[in-house]
């Protein structure tokens, strides 16, 4: 059968795209950017351009596709994506079987259309992703082997983001998923001091963590280019970190049949970009 997969030079969609090849299965991807997806994607997907936010962009994507890897929002910063939730009833149409959604830590009207809809459906729901160090740590450390965060004490139970990737896989590519919801952490939860010096511990670097005031972490993330509204969810989330975002879940080792990969092993896979 042929998967389209949405977001597909995402963070977690290049994965699922990667590991849908190496299983076999046949792929399109559905991009805004075909230029830029066919550079990052493996030879043998097929490109098609689309955008979820105009429902009727994607008539032609959808056409001989069985299964999708759906998101819901883009994890980029300042990446305008709120999935419009017409996509479900234009795959169900076009005659898809089963939808996997990448979902945030709320359900929206999306989820709701695809629970009363006749389609197979799987939520796949990570805590924090493990590559979101990327975006927020890899330059000082890098530059200047020092992290400057607010709120060193918040805990987090970071997925590796390849481990998101390959339970959506298996929920797209396997039986018995239909109708299930899956929380999915990483094997252990970590304060943001602890995350660094696992961090530290792997890439063989001394890194400083130095603790920032509230205002000056403000000020941080606008510089990152994120707006308002995401940088008082990123206090909220620090200050007040919901139960589900640090509470290890065995989902990941239940359904693949192994362990969560630690943070110290995301980092060692990383260890170039923050050295070079």
């Amino acid at each position: 059968m042929t998967i389209l997969v949405t977001g597909a030079t995402g963070t977690v969609g290049q994965h699922v795209t990667e590991l849908l090849v190496q299983r076999g299965s046949s792929v399109k991807a559905l991009t805004r950017n075909p230029e830029r997806a066919r550079a990052k994607l493996p030879e043998g997907v097929q490109i098609a351009a689309g955008d979820l936010m105009k429902p009727e962009t994607l008539k032609e994507a959808l056409q001989g596709i069985e299964a999708m890897f759906l998101i819901i929002s883009s994890d980029e910063p300042n990446a305008d994506l709120n999935t419009d939730p017409q996509v479900v009833a234009l795959a169900e149409a076009a005659g898809v079987k089963r939808v996997v959604v990448l979902v945030g830590y709320e359900e929206g009207p999306v989820e709701e259309s695809l629970r009363a809809s006749g389609m197979q459906w799987t939520l796949v729901k990570p805590a924090e992703f493990m590559a979101n160090v990327l975006a927020d740590w890899r330059e000082t450390i890098r530059t200047e082997g020092v992290v400057r965060e607010f709120f060193g004490d918040a805990l987090s139970a970071r997925v590796h983001e390849s481990d998101i990737a390959a339970v959506a896989v298996e929920a797209l590519l396997g039986d018995g998923h239909h109708g299930r919801s899956y929380p999915l952490t990483g094997p252990e939860a970590l304060t943001r001091r602890e995350a660094v010096q696992a961090i530290a511990s792997a890439i063989g670097k001394d890194i400083s963590f130095i603790e920032l005031a509230e205002e000056d972490a403000r000020q941080q993330w606008r510089e990152q280019g994120y707006d308002e509204e995401s940088v008082e969810f990123f206090v909220q989330m620090a200050k007040n970190p919901p139960e589900a975002g640090y509470t290890v879940l065995p989902t990941i080792e239940q359904v693949l049949g192994r362990p969560a990969r630690k943070l110290s092993e995301w980092a060692a896979e990383h260890k170039r970009v923050f050295l070079s």
